[in-house]
């Protein structure tokens, strides 16, 4: 019938024998890396200073003409669509390959000035600047477990 071993009860070499398999690495290969496109969404860091809040984007291979910044209620949402198309001529073969993907995220922010927002794509890198309306004071209190 079917083997329903779960993954930690099988021994460890056959493991390494799937690993070495080079059927197994062409296909993991191959649907890896489309995958991690379509997938994923891109990494974000976000920094938080008394005047700004900075948000720090990946996005690699895209254009700034694909990038699409939008703010509605607090919500800052930005999205990208890619469009890749490569085609290799040789002898004997022709190869094309195609990739696309849309990304999406979006970031809820209080206390921000919503016509001061900027931001800068340098590198692969989308650089958003969010502006405090006003400075927020910290509050901090001890609190006693009972």
């Amino acid at each position: 019938m079917f083997d329903l071993v779960p993954f930690r009860n099988r021994s460890r070499r056959d493991v390494a024998e799937r690993d070495e398999d080079p059927f197994n690495n062409l296909v993991s290969d191959f649907f890896g890396d489309v995958m991690d496109f379509a997938g994923r969404s891109f990494r974000a860091d976000i920094k938080e200073s008394d005047e700004e809040y900075t948000i720090e984007a990946e996005m690699p291979g895209m254009k700034k003409e694909d990038i699409n910044l939008e703010i509605n209620d607090d919500y800052l949402t930005i999205s990208a669509e890619h469009q890749e198309e490569k085609e290799e001529k040789n002898e004997d073969y022709i190869r094309r390959e195609r990739r696309q993907g849309r990304y999406a995220r979006s970031f809820y922010f209080e206390n921000v000035n919503q016509d001061d927002i900027k931001a800068e794509y340098n590198d692969g890198v989308l650089k958003v600047h969010l502006p405090k309306e006003e400075k927020t004071p910290v509050k901090k209190r001890t609190i006693d477990i009972d």
